[in-house]
């Protein structure tokens, strides 16, 4: 059984940057395509990017391209999400998930495998 566990959460001013981490283990993450999302209080939860499984094919939704970078590390069988120009609307908990498709839908039912998020917290 799949298990995810984020890190890398925090309190960070306007413009600064954080890297999230997303660790696996019980199996590989070689296999899955990795998605993280984000969810505001009081807002839906939503899709921020995705990486195909084995390649480095990627997607991100429109407010953080160019400032989000997501990436992985399939010997450390960890994901990364590296976050530079951080904005107060990007406040939320991220989750990372496992799932086998990545499109800019971000459809969270297609993910099978979720962590159990961290805050993120953009404030003066």
């Amino acid at each position: 059984q799949l298990q995810l566990v984020e890190s890398g959460g925090g309190l960070v001013q306007p413009g600064g940057s954080l890297r999230l981490s997303c660790a696996a283990s019980g199996s590989t993450l070689d296999y899955y395509t990795i998605g993280w999302f984000r969810q505001a209080p009081g807002k839906e939860r939503e899709g921020v990017s995705c990486i195909r499984s084995y390649g480095s094919s990627t997607t991100y939704t429109d407010s953080v391209k160019g400032r989000f970078t997501i990436s992985r590390d399939n010997a450390k069988n960890t994901v990364y999400l590296q976050m530079n120009s951080l904005k107060p609307e990007d406040t939320a908990v991220y989750y990372c998930a496992a799932g086998f498709r990545c499109s800019s839908l971000f459809e969270p039912h297609e993910y099978d495998y979720w962590g159990q998020g961290t805050q993120v917290t953009v404030s003066s």
